[in-house]
């Protein structure tokens, strides 16, 4: 990624597709004094280049005679703006044409088209942001329901920056008295250190270890948990799609066979985002089609967190049914008595024999078991004592790589102290656990890695 930030760069802040409006954002310190070349105000005495921060003007994009649009332009000054640096947004009309033509104008003006997140990178190389505040620009952008929204609106606030920030004062406090007492044994004794170490130590660690709980229900909220439904044909697994869905996306029959692939459809269910895939229905067939079909169900059956297992209520069951028992007996799964609407004669306790699963009576067809489905989903996969308003909660997987090595660096502290070791190879830990707690900020980072976080970030942000 390019990252001069003497350059003032531009890109469209917003979706490529007629709309009404349509953003080009501009940063840098020829924002202002650029934008000004090529937007005429309606009224003369709202030049851009002498307007106030956070004022706006209504005028035209002229260049050479020619006017590319109406629009208004808004002026924003440093230091406060998102960049911290001068930014101009020009609201234009939403066509895709006008919008790339005023872009191209201000790229002949000299200025640089935008790389993916770059925008955010320059407020984090100016201080705006921290760099999981940053990280969570991209999450919240891409918050596929609302637990997860509100989780990346906290760590964009601050919350996770100020628990870590906290460690690392206490981290840095505790190593910078031992540096001093080991120079300066005259002004700084170390009588009683080591338990007062510890003491910080057992409290960071209940900090840290905490964070780390949190990042398996952080990753579902975020990602959402990759279920699949499977069972033998005309079980009811595309009426539980359907059910699911509150919508016939799935073709409904009483001809076994009917759904030949997988279908796959993100939903969102009582707060909970399932990744969710209809398959083919699972038995043995001579039909080419149905047997891909079958083999692609059994592909997808391997990667999900999450099996509903769906069997007819109203008949034993088949060795169809035996035979993908016997392929999820390792999965986390819910089997699904479908058609409760009428008598349930097949065996539960047959299948609890042979698969360590939650049962749940349902009726496809009417919907029952939507709501009892969602809360039986939830107990499975998140902790009951998390509280996401209260709570900080972590989402990232490289967040949570590093709290780990920030665990064992501690542990290893913890491990000397209780060994009676010398108060200087605590440093040597405590600071490998400061710099894994920094580069969760950013405040140690290599330039490759804050290339690598920022090129997943969409345009114009």
């Amino acid at each position: 990624m390019i990252s001069n930030n003497d350059d003032t760069i531009a890109a469209i802040a917003t979706g490529l597709s007629d709309s009404g409006i349509g953003i080009i954002r501009i940063s840098g310190r020829n924002a202002i004094e650029i934008s000004d070349k090529i937007f005429i105000p309606a009224n003369p005495s709202n030049r851009l280049i002498s307007l106030e921060g956070y004022r706006a003007a209504y005028g035209r994009i002229v260049y050479e005679g020619r006017t590319y649009d109406e629009a208004v332009a808004l002026v924003m000054r440093a230091p406060k703006t998102y960049t911290r640096e001068d930014v101009v947004e020009l609201d234009c009309h939403g066509g895709v044409t006008v919008l790339k033509s005023v872009l191209e104008l201000l790229l002949n003006m000299g200025v640089r088209q935008a790389e993916p997140g770059e925008f955010t990178k320059r407020a984090f190389l100016n201080g705006r942001l921290d760099l999981a505040q940053a990280e969570s620009v991209m999450e919240l952008i891409h918050a596929k329901n609302e637990r997860s929204m509100n989780i990346s609106l906290k760590q964009l606030s601050g919350r996770l920056s100020k628990t870590i920030k906290v460690l690392r004062e206490t981290i840095l406090t505790r190593t910078a008295y031992i540096e001093s007492a080991l120079d300066d044994p005259e002004n700084y004794s170390l009588d009683n250190f080591s338990t007062e170490l510890l003491n910080d130590v057992d409290n960071m660690l209940k900090t840290v270890d905490k964070l780390i709980a949190s990042a398996n229900d952080g990753h579902y909220i975020k990602e959402g948990i990759n279920t699949v439904i499977v069972g033998r044909p005309n079980a009811g697994k595309s009426s539980v799609m359907n059910m699911l869905l509150n919508e016939d996306r799935a073709i409904v029959t009483d001809i076994a066979g009917t759904t030949r692939d997988t279908i796959n459809e993100c939903i969102n269910l009582g707060g909970i985002t399932l990744n969710i895939a209809d398959t083919a229905g699972i038995r043995e067939s001579s039909d080419t089609v149905e047997k891909i079909g079958i083999e692609r169900a059994k592909n997808t059956l391997s990667e999900a967190d999450l099996v509903l297992f769906t069997v007819d209520g109203s008949e034993e069951l088949t060795p169809d049914d035996v035979e993908i028992m016997e392929l999820i007996k390792d999965k986390k799964s819910i089997t699904l008595i479908n058609k409760n609407d009428r008598e349930i004669i097949v065996d539960k306790l047959l299948i609890t024999s042979k698969i360590n699963t939650e049962i749940l009576e349902i009726s496809a067809l009417n919907g029952n078991g939507r709501e009892e489905l969602a809360s039986l989903i939830k107990s499975m996969f998140f902790s009951g004592n998390l509280n996401t308003d209260n709570d900080t909660v972590i989402t990232s997987l490289r967040h949570k790589a590093l709290l780990i090595e920030t665990r064992d660096a501690l542990s290893r502290v913890k491990d000397s102290i209780n060994a009676g070791m010398e108060e200087d190879f605590f440093t040597i830990d405590l600071m490998a656990a400061y710099q894994s707690l920094g580069l969760i900020l950013g405040e140690e980072l290599e330039d490759d890695l804050a290339d690598k976080i920022f090129a997943e970030f969409c345009m114009g942000k």
